[in-house]
């Protein structure tokens, strides 16, 4: 960046602009461990300084790379090419919450659990959770199109952008959508911007739906002696007509990884572990766990465990809650990748995630959101043997491809970035990049928003 480009933003933000090493290290880099040391942080409180930003970086042609909390898996909020990262980390305020048409309104830089807590506090309920809901916010939450555990009910964070406020990359400010439940009026541009990962806009303010909080919840931990019978019980359960407020399978090398660090009691013979979660009324929700319990033990289950207090559920939930914690003991350097299959298939991608992980000599952990498919595979390794980093960097595009081959999806939730970059087309072809690329030029025809993302490029500079 010039000079001159420091001078002008500075009369922009005055002090809410750091140039400091010590702050550009800060936010270098996200949760793929990789670094991106940018120009300058910005930190804008509302929409016109974003947008007069915006407008200066499209004059001095110099990166804008939007970021919430970092929290993401992708690289999307990595300056690959230097520039300008804009935190949206002041831009933190609810701005209303209406009970009565189920919506609420809030900044980009509100975090998702904080959110959540809010409208509960009202018996209200906003249900994408992703796993990093207590640091991520709602702007990254809208950028990457976040997931979580509720998804298999409750669908994910598009299913809930009723509308939004963004600063296109030519510096103009779009408003989308409307707070309404029905809107039909051209184009649906909310959409094309949920997921678009900042390389269309930044989102400014966000309308949200809202759903009445479930009167009751209980919780279902099932032991099985092998995979294959744990997915067919997820299937079973689909079609004893019950959809889990969610339903996580974690296989052997999940259980084996937790059981290592902390004491958790389960069946002997156990390898496959499915826990699932229904809520409703408080007359709905003891059948629909009572169908639940007779399809896990119509596929064999070893045990059925149940809980329908918060201390129980927490309890049945431990298992789950320490994986993530408990692979740092198994590899210093964690791939994470995020692939969804028809559920139909979840059986055969753990056979298959199983007999990769021995054929390329790496310790592949695998657990997820069974419900929707979507299989959290983690391809652990000690990160100091090269030959090592190779075969895992073979066994990731391997995954990739027999996701797709299966009927199926490169990410479900973690977006593309730069990590995902160069096995996009293996999903889309190259008419669906063309197409991309065509619609990234009408929104930002100067190519200052989060350059070097979604599509494959070489980057240079990490470290």
């Amino acid at each position: 960046m010039k000079k001159s480009a420091f001078s002008a933003l500075d009369e922009i933000l005055g002090k809410r602009l750091e140039t400091s090493f010590e702050t550009r290290a800060s936010y270098s880099f996200d949760a793929t461990r990789k670094n991106f040391l940018p120009d300058a942080v910005a930190f804008p409180v509302d929409t016109l300084e974003v947008q007069r930003i915006v407008e200066l970086a499209n004059q001095m042609r110099f990166p804008v790379v939007p970021r919430g909390a970092g929290t993401g898996f992708s690289g999307g909020s990595l300056p690959v090419h230097g520039g300008l990262v804009l935190s949206t980390e002041l831009m933190d305020r609810i701005l209303a919450i209406d009970t009565e048409n189920l919506y609420v309104v809030a900044q980009p830089g509100v975090v998702t659990g904080a959110l959540k807590e809010e409208v509960r506090k009202m018996g209200l309920f906003y249900p994408p959770d992703p796993a990093s809901l207590k640091f991520s916010t709602i702007g990254g939450n809208i950028a990457e199109c976040a997931g979580g555990m509720c998804a298999v009910k409750y669908g994910v964070t598009r299913d809930y952008v009723l509308a939004l406020e963004a600063v296109l990359g030519t510096g103009e400010i779009v408003r989308t959508g409307v707070a309404t439940m029905k809107g039909v009026a051209g184009y649906d541009l909310t959409r094309m911007l949920v997921g678009s990962e900042g390389t269309l806009g930044v989102i400014t303010r966000a309308t949200l739906k809202l759903v009445p909080l479930p009167e009751s919840v209980i919780t279902l931990l099932a032991m099985f002696t092998e995979n294959r019978k744990a997915a067919g019980a997820v299937n079973a359960i689909v079609a004893a007509r019950v959809i889990p407020a969610a339903m996580e399978l974690m296989d052997r090398t999940a259980i084996d990884c937790v059981q290592a660090t902390i004491p958790i009691d389960l069946p002997e013979g156990t390898r496959s572990v499915l826990l699932v979660e229904v809520d409703g009324s408080a007359a709905s929700a003891p059948p629909e766990a009572d169908r639940v319990e007779e399809a896990c033990r119509a596929c064999g289950a070893l045990e059925v465990r149940r809980a329908y207090d918060a201390p129980g559920r927490d309890d049945l939930w431990k298992l789950r809650r320490s994986i993530s914690p408990a692979l740092l003991r198994v590899g210093a350097v964690k791939m994470n990748e995020d692939i969804v299959v028809p559920r139909s298939r979840l059986a055969d991608m753990l056979d298959f995630l199983s007999e990769l992980g021995a054929r390329k000599k790496v310790t592949v952990v695998n657990f997820g959101h069974a419900g929707d498919g979507n299989i959290h595979a983690n391809i652990m390794i000690s990160g100091k043997d090269q030959d090592e980093y190779r075969r895992a960097e073979e066994a990731v595009a391997e995954v990739f491809k027999a996701a797709v081959d299966m009927g199926g999806t490169i990410t479900g939730e973690h977006g593309i970035g730069i990590v995902k970059s160069p096995f996009l087309e293996m999903e889309i072809g190259p008419m669906g990049i063309s197409v991309m690329k065509r619609l990234k030029s009408c929104f930002d025809p100067n190519g200052i928003l989060n350059p070097g993302k979604i599509f494959p490029e070489e980057v240079a500079g990490s470290s």
